[in-house]
């Protein structure tokens, strides 16, 4: 469950977020947020969906158990991963059928991660630019946002997995956002939940902020992302790297 405000604000994840961005030295250009877990609270939805796929293959798997495997993963990966665990390859058409059931799951059932939204709108009124960066696909994610009435919100700021050579861990798709945006790596903040998007943040050599809502968030730090627990705070953490330096 998610820590109350009181433990939150005892944790010292928070000041030193806070602590984080204020000693960053380039001046921010661009804040680069994921989807799923960051704005979409929608990942219980789709590996729900790939564990009632699995079960049915063979491979008994749990709501819960496929949240760990698969977190933050592309849907190539999450495909090698089943496979070794299946006694026979996956058809040729699992990619499609697999996200169209999904999608269908986002459409019904996908709501906003508590501030996610709220976060946006507060980026923008600090006058900085923000995109969407996710292994998720496009149809996945015009899916979630129509759900969240957000599409006109984040149009022509959306970059998918389907844009790049390789997906999260790699760096690609936020090099991709950053070029779209004309501004350089170190210009950037990722906001990612996953150790699989706060990897690429790293190797892509941009400062992260790792969201994590139910945990300490060591297994984000433990990658290089500074951990926060409320996405309310964004936009004050955001606030504290567009402050005058002394």
């Amino acid at each position: 469950m998610t820590p109350p405000a009181s433990a939150r604000a005892a944790d010292p994840t928070t000041p030193t977020a806070a602590e984080f961005m204020r000693r960053r030295t380039t001046r921010l250009k661009l804040v680069i947020f994921d989807c799923d877990g960051v704005i979409v609270d929608s990942e219980r939805l789709s590996n729900g969906v790939l564990a009632q796929d699995m079960t049915a293959r063979g491979w008994p798997l749990s709501n819960d158990e496929a949240q760990h495997l698969f977190l933050g993963r592309s849907l190539e990966v999450i495909r090698a991963i089943m496979e070794t665990h299946l006694t026979t390859p996956l058809p040729a058409d699992w990619d499609r059928t697999i996200v169209e059931r999904i999608v269908a799951e986002m459409a019904s059932g996908a709501v906003a991660i508590p501030g996610g939204i709220e976060a946006l709108h507060g980026i923008t009124a600090l006058g900085l630019p923000w995109r969407i960066a996710s292994n998720s696909s496009h149809a996945e994610m015009r899916a979630k946002f129509a759900r969240l009435a957000i599409a006109p919100l984040v149009e022509g700021r959306v970059h998918s997995r389907e844009d790049v050579a390789l997906p999260k861990p790699s760096p690609d798709l936020f090099l991709h956002a950053a070029a779209t945006e004309g501004v350089t790596p170190q210009q950037c903040v990722v906001i990612e939940d996953s150790v699989a998007g706060a990897s690429a943040a790293r190797a892509a050599g941009m400062d992260c902020l790792g969201f994590d809502r139910f945990e300490d968030g060591g297994a984000l730090r433990a990658v290089g992302a500074t951990p926060f627990h409320d996405m309310r705070e964004l936009p004050g953490l955001i606030a504290l790297a567009l402050e005058p330096r002394r």
